[in-house]
């Protein structure tokens, strides 16, 4: 059984088992193990996850640290095969709340 508790100190009492006593199926979850992160800089962290085998280390490619993603950095778009440019001239003349 788990407790909530509100602000005005009031507490709900939830039930983590099942109706017939099992508090979960058997053999549907994943097994999670811990495992050592590195991050791009180096920084290393223990966690628990269903990646690899129990000790594993994983070696991240992208740093959620300084990834534009994460941060909120501007991006910049790419335009491959000339997709941007086509699209940019097709719809010049459309404004849709745009500046004015």
């Amino acid at each position: 059984m788990r407790a909530a508790g509100w602000p005005d100190g009031s507490v709900l009492v939830l039930s983590a088992l099942h109706p017939k006593g099992s508090p979960v199926k058997a053999d549907i979850h994943p097994n999670y193990h811990m495992i050592k992160v590195v991050m791009t800089n180096g920084v290393e962290f223990v966690t628990r996850s269903t990646y690899g085998a129990e000790g594993a280390t994983l070696n991240l490619d992208i740093d959620p640290n300084t990834h534009p993603a994460w941060t909120g950095g501007s991006q910049q778009l790419l335009d491959r095969g000339g997709r941007l440019s086509r699209f940019n001239t097709r719809f010049a003349g459309l404004s849709l709340g745009g500046k004015k």
